[in-house]
This record gives C-alpha cells, sequence and structure tokens, in this order.
C-alpha cells in the first residue's frame, strides 16, 4: 500500500525543526552576496554554479560535503552577517509552515577580533528574535488561527578543531600546546558549557549543549566534564551519535553525557558495528539499547537527506532506519540537518520520509508532534504544554479543513 498524503498538507501543518545547523542553512543569494562584500572568493557568482560545484543534490563522500562550510563560515565572522543569516532562516522556515526550531552551531568558530562568544551568541538570537517577531505580529496568531513561532539555541562543541578554523581554536591550540589534543577539545567544550549556563542565566533562549565533528575517534566520552557541568545546571544536552559509529557511540552519549536526544542515531540498530569485546550478544544489546531509548523517551534526530549524502553504505531512503525506529515506538523526529548544504527543508524531509518509510496519516501526525514535544522549549513546562497543544489543535483543524473525511489508502 502506498500512502498518498498531499504535499500541500505537509506543507501547511505547523512543524519543526531539532536538528539545524546554522552555518549549513543560509540562502545562497545571501551568501553569495555576503562573499562578495567580504571578498571571500567562491567557485562562482551564480546560485546556479555553485548548485552545480558546491551545494548539490548528492555527494560523494563526507568530506565533499563539508566542503561547502568552508564557504559558510567565512561570511559568519561578522556579528552583522550573522543576525541577518538568522533572520533569513527564521522567515525561510516560517514561510513553509515550521513553527519551531532549535538553532544549533559552534559559536567558538565564529569569534573574531570583534567579538566573543557571548558576542556571537547574542547576534544570532536578535536575528531570531526579528524574523519570529515579524510572523508573530500577523493577524493570523493574533486571531489565532495561527500558531507562533518559537525557537531555542543550541551550542555546539566540536569534538577535534584545528588553528585554522577560529582565532579562538588557534588561541587555545596554542596556549595548551604541550597538552595532550583530546585535553585540549575537552577544555574547549568545557569553556562551552560555562558560556551556556551564563547566557541562559542571563535570560537568552538556550536550551541545549551538543557534540559535533568527527564521530570515529572521538568519542563523546572525552567531554564528559562539559557535559556534567550542563547536566548540574539544567542545561538539556543532545549528541551527534550514531552517525558514523555503532550503538556503542550512542550509549556512551546517554550514560556519560547523559544525552536528552540523539542526533542522527542513524547505525543504531548496527549489531555488527559493535567493537567492544566484552559485548557477545551484539543483537541482544541493540534490542537492550532500543527498548531503553524508547522508555525514556529519549529523542532520536532524524535527517534522511544528509545521511544519504555522507554515509556512502546507505544506498536509499527505504533503506533507512527511520521507518524501523517508527516501529519500535522510538520518539522520532524529522529535521533537515543543514537546509542549504543538503538543498532541503522540513517539508520535504517530511514527505521522502511518508513516502518512502511508508508512513500513515496517524504516524505522520505523531511524528509532527513528537518533534514539538521532545523539543528543548526555553521556557516554563506550563508553556511549551499550551504551546504544543495549540499545535495539536492548529494540525486537526488543517486535517478536517484539507483532508476532509481523512488519508485514504491506494493500492500500488
Amino acid at each position: 500500500m502506498k500512502n498518498a498524503i498531499p504535499s500541500a498538507f505537509i506543507r501547511a501543518i505547523p512543524k519543526s525543526d531539532l536538528h539545524l545547523h546554522l552555518d549549513g542553512s543560509l540562502r545562497l543569494k545571501t551568501l553569495i552576496e555576503l562573499a562578495r562584500k567580504a571578498k571571500v572568493k567562491l567557485p562562482s557568482q551564480t546560485e546556479e554554479g555553485m548548485r552545480k560545484l558546491v551545494f548539490k543534490d548528492s555527494y560523494k563522500d563526507l568530506l565533499e560535503y563539508l566542503h561547502g562550510f568552508m564557504y559558510t563560515c567565512a561570511v559568519l565572522q561578522d556579528l552583522d552577517n550573522l543576525s541577518r543569516v538568522s533572520q533569513e532562516l527564521v522567515e525561510d522556515n516560517a514561510a513553509e509552515g515550521v513553527r519551531y526550531i532549535e538553532v544549533r552551531f559552534a559559536p567558538q568558530l565564529h569569534v573574531s577580533p570583534k567579538g566573543g562568544v557571548r558576542d556571537v551568541v547574542a547576534a544570532v538570537v536578535r536575528g531570531m528574535q526579528a524574523g519570529a517577531k515579524a510572523h508573530n505580529s500577523s493577524k493570523a496568531v493574533r486571531s489565532g488561527a495561527d500558531v507562533p513561532f518559537h525557537f531555542g539555541i543550541i551550542l555546539c562543541a566540536m569534538r577535534r578543531f584545528k588553528k585554522g578554523m577560529s582565532p579562538y581554536f588557534a588561541d587555545i591550540l596554542r596556549i595548551m600546546e604541550n597538552a595532550p589534543k583530546d585535553e585540549v577539545y575537552a577544555a574547549a567544550s568545557l569553556e562551552l558549557a560555562r558560556a551556556a549556563v551564563e547566557l541562559k542565566d542571563a535570560g537568552m533562549p538556550v536550551v541545549a549543549f551538543d557534540l559535533a565533528g568527527e564521530e570515529a575517534g572521538y568519542p563523546p566520552g572525552d567531554h564528559r566534564d562539559a557535559y556534567q557541568y550542563a547536566h548540574d545546571h539544567f542545561i538539556q544536552k543532545t549528541v551527534h551519535a550514531g552517525e558514523a559509529y555503532g550503538p556503542e557511540s550512542i550509549w556512551q552519549a546517554i550514560t556519560q553525557c547523559h544525552a536528552n536526544r540523539i542526533g542522527h542515531g542513524t547505525f543504531l540498530f548496527a549489531h555488527e558495528m559493535i567493537k567492544d569485546p566484552r559485548i557477545t550478544d551484539r543483537k541482544k544489546y541493540v534490542e537492550d539499547l532500543v527498548n531503553y531509548l524508547a522508555a525514556q523517551r529519549i529523542g532520536i534526530e532524524v535527517c534522511v537527506t544528509s545521511n544519504l549524502q555522507t554515509i556512502p553504505s546507505l544506498k536509499s531512503i527505504a533503506a533507512h532506519p527511520v521507518r524501523k525506529m517508527i516501529d519500535y515506538g522510538l520518539s522520532v523526529s524529522v529535521c533537515t540537518d543543514n537546509r542549504l548544504i543538503s538543498n532541503t527543508n522540513v517539508s520535504r524531509e517530511l514527505e521522502l520520509v511518508c513516502e518512502h518509510a511508508r508512513v500513515t496519516l496517524l504516524e505522520l501526525k505523531r511524528l509532527v508532534i513528537a518533534g514539538f514535544k521532545g523539543s528543548f522549549f526555553p521556557g516554563p513546562f506550563s508553556e511549551k504544554r499550551r504551546f504544543v497543544q495549540s499545535v495539536a489543535a492548529r494540525y486537526e483543524t488543517l486535517e478536517r479543513q484539507l483532508l476532509g473525511a481523512g488519508i485514504q489508502e491506494i493500492p500500488d
């Protein structure tokens, strides 16, 4: 059976994006304009040329996928630019029906002589507030016909870094030049966790702490001090895990980093990737891990297009474990990862999952609501609950208006 959920319905319903990298989600037109002003040399000065040479629909490997960040990060060393792209990101999401996003970025990457970590975060928040204000002051929102737009900020620590990545990383590598590299990386993440707490306490919508970058060889446990600090100060935690490594990475993220959500989790079911010789029954280990995730409602931030573009062994969306995750009752949210790099948006990701993972109308509703329920909403729980209820009510209204008696299952 093939599910005929209309694209118009998917675009209209309120949606969320819990795994959204700021520096991978610029408007291409804006990138070209900012690069010209900052004298950053691009391979092409046209959107068509950049799509052909850099931001493609498919990539041969992770290295080619990451190449585009060289250009996006180069134009985001300016606080005004950070504010602008943040505002545009909210506008683009709001235009396609997204009503909640959690934007993640590594502020230490954007440190410059003009501003430190706190200035970088403040610039992003200013831009996002401006974008949200434009939507929330609309007649539809004020009348209650639409739900307001909310957002949260997730600060990303880097598993590893080099001097050339930013002045901040160059400084800490110089100061700790005689220390083992893993200690340097851990020191930077702990400093960022402290900044996250300070910013949250100062009223910034910093909702979580994350760990991104090369997974294999750089385990999340190396950053346990940073995560413990965030945990001790009521900061939520998410970890990129199971994207390029096996189930052990996910379990370490949960047990050593107190992860409330897992970014990607693509190899959650890959028992053959388990390396610990003490784990003799690998299939049981995976089964126990999956059931633990489901029971504890530890969310999985799924990004299908990005996974297909960066994991050569993953040949199709039908082969993606998202269907299996749904069948196991996991708290799955469908996300974009990088709107520009992956040339996608939330509506497209949901359409792909619905079509290729054979998602029913009821399952779609559960996926959408799971995104809002699993969010690290920047406010009291009572406010979050009211927001989720308003989202559910809006969803059901659109369901009646656009689908009538409901979706019909039709033969292949």
